[in-house]
């Protein structure tokens, strides 16, 4: 299992913030206790019997949690789930047009399947942690941790379902799972499931209980631009700069019971 652990980005969010900005102002890791802890900054509540998690200024955002698996007080930040740039249509160029951007030890996370090659620089992936594409007709995700430095490229498709992830707002961390450093909390616009990398699952929603799926290790690596340059010189090249106006509306799945029922972490 592939897992991705909190950048220490939020400290500097406001809602307001351009993650670029914040991403060039990154300070040293503070200690975990001085991280801000979400159920004091009042991002729990329940609301008609429901208990749900701030999602932003909006209520509809907010996340139906009941029911959820994890500790309201392992909970850190909460600065609103559409203010990282977590990409929905990348854009890309040719080798020849990212040559002049890239020295040759700079690190990417390369997909291949068919004649197909796509490439993400750890620098964007860095700026949007995850990033929803297709592959060869296929729909992926490439995701990157600064703090862990790891990344790994997933597939998002359900049975005939395909899923888009995005990033809460929030991290958590437990004691017990990698030394209790702060993991990313995922969500998927299908369901607004919540989403642990850590343990590899969906933790609340209809979705609770689903497990990641980790493309084939034989259809990904991390690179480098030197290697992408001699060994695939057709890729495609993602981007820099990148973002996008936030949906909205989106579809939304009702029934995803074949979902669970097919894809649900083995106890």
């Amino acid at each position: 299992m592939r897992i991705f652990l909190f950048l220490p980005l939020f400290a500097l969010f406001s809602c307001g913030s351009d993650p670029q900005e914040v991403i060039e102002q990154v300070t040293p890791i503070v200690a975990k206790h001085k991280r801000p802890i979400s159920i004091k900054n009042g991002k729990f509540f329940e609301v008609n019997g429901q208990q749900l998690l701030y999602g932003g200024e909006d209520s509809t955002q907010h996340f139906n949690i009941t029911g959820y698996i994890l500790i309201d007080k392992q909970f850190h930040y909460g600065i609103g789930r559409e203010v990282f740039p977590a990409l929905l249509k990348p854009e890309f160029i040719s080798v020849t047009e990212a040559d002049t951007s890239w020295a040759d030890t700079t690190r990417f996370l390369v997909a291949y399947s068919g004649n197909e090659v796509k490439a993400y620089s750890i620098k964007d992936l860095t700026k949007h942690e995850v990033v929803n594409d297709v592959l060869d007709g296929k729909p992926i995700m490439a995701a990157y941790c600064v703090l862990a430095d790891l990344g790994a490229i997933y597939e998002r498709t359900y049975g005939d379902k395909v899923l888009t992830f995005a990033l809460s707002g929030y991290t958590y961390h437990d004691d017990n799972v990698w030394d209790g450093l702060d993991g990313f909390v995922l969500w998927d616009r299908e369901t607004e499931s919540l989403w642990w990398p850590l343990i590899d699952k969906a933790v609340s929603g209809p979705l609770k209980g689903v497990h990641f799926l980790e493309m084939d290790k034989a259809h990904w690596e991390d690179t480098t631009w030197d290697k992408i340059k001699k060994s695939y010189p057709n890729a495609m090249i993602m981007k820099s700069g990148l973002d996008f106006e936030r949906p909205t509306s989106w579809e939304k799945l009702d029934d995803v019971s074949n979902i669970v029922e097919r894809f649900s972490v083995k106890q």
